[in-house]
């Protein structure tokens, strides 16, 4: 019966493997294709400028005209590609969320699992044993805490290059604006 017992663990963490396998590639899906199409709706965003600048270029009447086209052509560049920036980190902002929840959740079913195995293994653990299974239930729980304080440590970098983040793709917003301005 114990064989059984144990080719029926074996089972149900084969099938939890799969599962979580299965939800990493469904993330890891989701997310590439959101970036394919980033991509792609910025290549033709890149067209139609490119077009608007030939364009702006044949039309241009005199010398001055000319060279005012950069001015205006780099503001709208500097926003675009500021614009993009931000659009990849959402997209990976998201799935470091994403997979983060699935960490979280793998390692609560992991612990679970070990607390049990180890309340199981001390109430079939022989006489004397008390010192080695108080050891066993210490580090699953000294590996609980280490775990909750990596994750919240993690959530503060992530939460502190968010705004790292943020607060750059703001000011590098206001630089452009300010020289076009000065430009103009």
């Amino acid at each position: 019966m114990n064989t059984m017992y144990n080719a029926t663990q074996f089972a149900e963490l084969g099938k939890a493997n799969v599962a979580q396998a299965t939800k990493i590639a469904a993330i890891a899906m989701e997310n590439a294709e959101k970036l394919m199409q980033l991509n792609l709706a910025t290549a033709k965003a890149a067209f139609a400028q490119g077009v608007q600048g030939a364009s702006a270029v044949a039309a241009v009447k005199d010398p001055q005209e000319f060279f005012a086209l950069p001015t205006r052509y780099a503001e709208s560049g500097v926003e675009s590609i500021v614009g993009y920036s931000r659009s990849v980190y959402d997209v990976v902002s998201e799935a470091q969320a994403q997979y983060s929840a699935l960490v979280e959740e793998a390692m609560a079913g992991y612990t679970k699992g070990l607390a049990s195995w180890v309340e199981n293994a001390s109430r079939s653990a022989p006489a004397g044993s008390d010192v080695a299974i108080n050891a066993m239930k210490s580090t699953v729980a000294a590996t609980s805490a280490a775990f909750d304080q990596f994750q919240k440590a993690s959530k503060q970098v992530v939460s502190l290059a968010d705004a790292s983040m943020r607060a750059a793709a703001a000011n590098a917003t206001k630089a452009t604006a300010t020289k076009g301005r000065k430009a103009a």
